[in-house]
């Protein structure tokens, strides 16, 4: 009985088909579609979306090449499919917007998840003009860029080391409707144009040393080592602290603003920084008050 049951609750959703060829703004555009429907959920590229969040899957942007992007897009692999069909049962959307290049992929994706055929078919044309479908294809031609329609902070950690820009757009269609915030993300996978890049360690250490100059706290950096790992690297410094600042403060306080600026200049995600103080820097002037003071004391 339970299994009939949580085949009639998959065979019961509603399923939206937002279809457009690659490139034209499909997924640009998926949340205002899915919001004139009343949809809370949507699959595009492999990724399961509630609303602003990723709720399950990998993104078939992540893969090597464009077939294997296709595969990962349409659930070829027997893992990925058994996740997504598990998270469908888990969350029990009652509606589901569906992103494909074509009738037949949607049809495949469908099939391989298990779920009905199509209640409504939405076609790109039918929400974008012309020019804005040929400015979105000469976009992915020339730049190599994929929207996915949720915040960069929900891919971040997925995407470390992809180029990556976040992308907000309010959005108000006709009078009267809800105003609300499209928060997306725009990608170049690895085989974008641009193929596969790496950010050499020295980059990095240059980062660090740089803003520690800024940084009215640090007098010097004693030692940098940087160990780099496909998710992000792990960074090590050794510093001397001026003399007058609270060093733990200090420390703080340069880590934060050395893991954001890295994480903002490079996309990577930083896995680890850490800062030793290793000595404390006195200028002359204010050895001379410390040691007044000592004379002062003793006396």
């Amino acid at each position: 009985m339970q299994i009939f049951s949580s085949i009639n609750q998959t065979e019961d959703i509603k399923v939206y088909a937002f279809v457009g060829p690659s490139g034209t703004g499909k997924s640009y555009r998926a949340q205002m579609v899915a919001n004139e429907n009343g949809i809370s959920y949507i699959i595009d590229d492999g990724l399961l979306i509630n609303e602003n969040n990723v709720v399950c899957g990998t993104s078939a942007k992540k893969a090597p090449t464009k077939l294997e992007t296709v595969k990962g897009a349409i659930f070829v692999n027997e893992k990925d499919r058994n996740e997504m069909k598990k998270a469908i049962k888990k969350y029990k959307p009652k509606s589901i917007l569906i992103l494909g290049t074509s009738d037949g992929m949607i049809e495949k994706i469908t099939e391989n998840l298990g779920l009905p055929k199509p209640y409504k078919t939405i076609y790109i044309q039918d929400v974008a003009t012309e020019t804005e479908m040929e400015t979105a294809k000469r976009i992915r031609t020339t730049q190599g860029k994929h929207v996915i329609p949720v915040p960069t902070f929900e891919i971040k950690k997925d995407f470390s080391g992809y180029i990556l820009d976040p992308l907000q757009i309010f959005k108000l269609k006709d009078r009267g409707n809800e105003p609300y915030m499209a928060e997306k993300s725009i990608i170049r996978p690895t085989f974008s144009y641009l193929g596969k890049f790496t950010i050499s360690d020295t980059v990095f250490r240059q980062i660090a040393e740089y803003l520690a100059k800024r940084s009215d706290a640090i007098y010097k950096v004693m030692r940098t080592r940087v160990e780099s790992k496909p998710e992000g690297p792990n960074i090590y410094m050794e510093v001397s602290i001026n003399y007058g600042y609270n060093i733990l403060e200090a420390l703080r306080e340069f880590k934060q603003n050395l893991k954001r600026e890295i994480e903002i200049l490079t996309t990577m995600s930083v896995q680890d920084i850490t800062i030793v103080a290793k000595g404390i820097h006195m200028d002359d002037e204010k050895k001379q008050q410390v040691e007044e003071k000592i004379e002062g004391m003793e006396e």
